[in-house]
């Protein structure tokens, strides 16, 4: 019954010690991933920057697989490049022994009243906890939850660590902890395999090697036990890595993973030769059946990565050639945009700021593909061109294909977004997705107009082609703020839209009423008017969805305005605001000036 309860006591410290790393490398890596983003992006060819690069990001957020994930992904994006990411990738490697070195705190002794009993993890787990919950639920300040994850999640880690150590403890006098290591080291293939395949089920070497730190206080591992085990590591974290980079990965992106195998090969081989070199020297005799415990454990693994980054790195290039030859190149892909789509990556879930920056591309170039394909259709009002009107129909289909890509990686993200920075952001594109898809459709139906125009030998009268450019001007000024407005985020540009917005409205009324006045007068035909009608909505919509835009980019950047968006704009039109009273009266009188100026020809044609 006391072994049964003891093996229960070691799986629950061992599940709390997962749940720890995990909470508090999750918190790490979301809370810091705006940095890590903008720092991963201005990695420099210069392996040597890149690999403290790696090993600085991986030291944050306490973990090589997800560095080398976030890099594949980036690569994907073409954000870096496969060379790029070589020093980040041997940087990983290195940066993820800092979590064997904090858990080396099992190792402080001090004596009563000493400084050092606050690094014991005795002291430093309900610590920990207590400024967690404190954070989490009696102060409120930006990110303060995040901040009380963090140290709830070392909390939970220490608390783990030590119930581990006091299970693992239990067996020591039985002679159980000692034969099992013990019979792993006589058998090196053994301990090889046994650390492979606990850092592949657990995906983490650093959890692995915590482990053997917790189980080296029973009584110690020894050497020849733990060095066998350490590069079995090696192997099956990095395992789980490639496959997470290869899947619906490009080339580049699959390299990455490749890469990441070969250098930790390299890395085992090195260690293992070295090794058993200087053991036949006789040079390792003292040590090799001395007992490890967990602070000599996090230095064997930091000397081991750090001797092979020193050793490796000047030769990174052969194992990028290496991934060359097992990775084959992919046939060219048709789609314009297929490296953008491809950066929608799942890997980016949990750094929301890369997810979040791929989706902010693509809607760039949906917002700039509708943009281009409203002018262009404009142009065919006057000068119909079959090649030109083809252009606009490929758009929307670039834009539709765009949206359903975006639209679905959003709502895959959404569950692992909870910081409320992140959250808006999400909101945000969620309705601009809509909002730049129907810019793309007025595009198209202006152009089945014009179309129809051409088709049916409609001729406008000079009077509704001049009302038609001066209106498009106005158009066009729209469009430039919204396009501003979201791409920078500038609430001055989103403002700016709605005196305009109103403008183009009094204009379409006047337009529809100039347009009675000629029917009257027979100096336009039924059909031309109804034409000209259907240009007209269509501007009126585009208007509206700028003002959309306008506010979707208002209520980002000042999120207190979410729930009075719309009743706050509705206020401007009403005219309770001063600055949008004067901006429209300015552009008002800009516009109607031009269009008194604009004269009835002579003879007009309808």
């Amino acid at each position: 019954m006391t072994i049964a309860l003891n093996i229960i006591s070691l799986l629950g410290g061992l599940a709390m010690f997962l749940y720890g790393m995990r909470l508090m490398g999750a918190n790490l890596k979301e809370g810091s991933s705006g940095t890590l983003k903008l720092a991963m992006e201005k990695v420099t060819n210069n392996h040597i920057k890149a690999f403290f690069l790696g090993l600085a990001v991986t030291a944050i957020i306490q973990s090589s697989t997800a560095t080398i994930v976030i890099t594949s992904g980036l690569v994907a994006a073409g954000i870096i490049s496969l060379d790029q990411s070589l020093g980040i990738i041997i940087g990983a490697n290195v940066g993820t022994t800092v979590t064997g070195q904090i858990i080396r705190l099992l190792d402080v002794n001090a004596e009563a009243g000493s400084v050092l009993q606050f690094f014991q993890p005795s002291t430093l787990a309900p610590l920990a906890l207590t400024i967690g919950m404190i954070l989490i639920m009696g102060v409120k300040f930006r990110r303060s939850d995040r901040v009380g994850s963090i140290a709830v999640g070392f909390g939970i880690l220490f608390s783990g660590l030590l119930n581990m150590t006091s299970a693992v403890s239990s067996f020591a006098n039985s002679g159980i902890i000692d034969k099992m290591f013990a019979n792993l080291g006589d058998n090196p293939f053994l301990g090889y395999f046994a650390g492979a395949g606990i850092a592949f089920v657990l995906q983490s070497s650093s959890a692995t090697v915590g482990i053997l730190q917790a189980f080296s206080m029973a009584g110690g591992i020894p050497f020849k036990t733990i060095y066998v085990m350490i590069v079995g590591v090696y192997l099956g974290d990095c395992v789980t890595t490639a496959i997470v980079c290869s899947i619906g990965a490009k080339a580049d992106a699959k390299r990455v993973g490749i890469v990441n195998i070969l250098y930790n090969v390299g890395k085992t081989l090195l260690v293992i030769v070295i090794v058993g070199i200087v053991y036949r020297m006789g040079l390792l005799e003292s040590l090799w059946n001395k007992p490890m415990h967990s602070g000599g454990i996090a230095n064997i693994n930091t000397v081991f990565n750090l001797g092979s980054a020193f050793l490796l790195l000047p030769i990174v290039g052969l194992f990028k050639k290496l991934s060359y030859v097992i990775v084959k190149e992919e046939p060219a892909k048709t789609d314009p945009y297929a490296s953008q789509v491809s950066a929608l990556n799942p890997v980016f879930f949990s750094t929301p700021a890369l997810a979040l920056r791929s989706c902010y591309d693509i809607l760039t170039i949906m917002f700039n593909l509708s943009y281009d394909g409203i002018n262009k259709a404009f142009g065919l009002i006057t000068h119909f061109d079959q090649k030109v009107y083809d252009e606009i129909l490929e758009n929307e289909e670039h834009v539709d294909h765009l949206t359903d890509c975006v639209d679905n990686y959003l709502v895959q993200l959404s569950p692992h977004t909870n910081e409320e920075h992140f959250i808006r952001i999400l909101t945000q594109y969620h309705k601009l997705i809509s909002e730049f898809e129907h810019l793309g459709d007025d595009a198209v139906y202006i152009a089945e107009t014009a179309r129809k125009k051409q088709e049916e030998n409609v001729e406008f009268t000079e009077m509704a082609l001049k009302e038609l450019a001066l209106t498009r001007l106005l158009i066009n000024s729209i469009l430039e703020y919204a396009k501003t407005a979201f791409e920078k985020r500038d609430v001055d540009s989103a403002y700016h839209i709605e005196p305009l917005e109103e403008v183009m409205n009094d204009m379409i009324h006047t337009l529809h009423d100039n347009h009675l006045a000629r029917l009257r007068e027979g100096t336009c035909s039924i059909r031309a008017g109804i034409l000209l009608m259907e240009i007209l909505s269509n501007m009126e919509r585009i208007a509206d969805t700028c003002s959309n835009i306008g506010v979707a980019t208002i209520v980002r950047v000042h999120p207190e305005k979410t729930d009075v968006a719309h009743t706050f704009i509705s206020s401007l039109h009403q005219g309770n605001d001063s600055a949008f009273n004067r901006e429209y009266q300015r552009v008002h009188e800009l516009y109607f000036t031009q269009l008194t100026q604009v004269e009835k020809p002579v003879n007009p044609s309808s």
